[in-house]
């Protein structure tokens, strides 16, 4: 499913215009976003956790070459799904 996709559904399943539908689903992302850039996790109950991890620095391989780098240290998105979603989807 894509973006349009997901619209249509929120349009459908909410009685909302596409447009409307739309904007909410942008206003979503654009919070989910500002809050993680802040370092706060987001919980939503039955769906599951957004949240920041620590990735550290460490010695990884170019495959093309096999010569070493260094892969700097960096945060990472992490995504746990809640129960009411992992029972959803087995």
């Amino acid at each position: 499913m894509n973006k349009s996709e997901l619209v249509s559904a929120i349009a459908e399943a909410s009685g909302l215009t596409k447009a409307d539908s739309e904007k909410a689903l942008n206003a979503t992302t654009e919070a989910i976003k500002g809050a993680l850039a802040k370092g706060e996790s987001i919980q939503l109950i039955g769906f599951g956790t957004f949240s920041i991890s620590e990735r550290s620095a460490r010695t990884g391989r170019n495959p093309q070459t096999g010569k070493e780098i260094q892969i700097a240290a960096k945060k990472v998105a992490k995504f746990k799904p809640g129960k009411a979603l992992d029972e959803a989807v087995n």
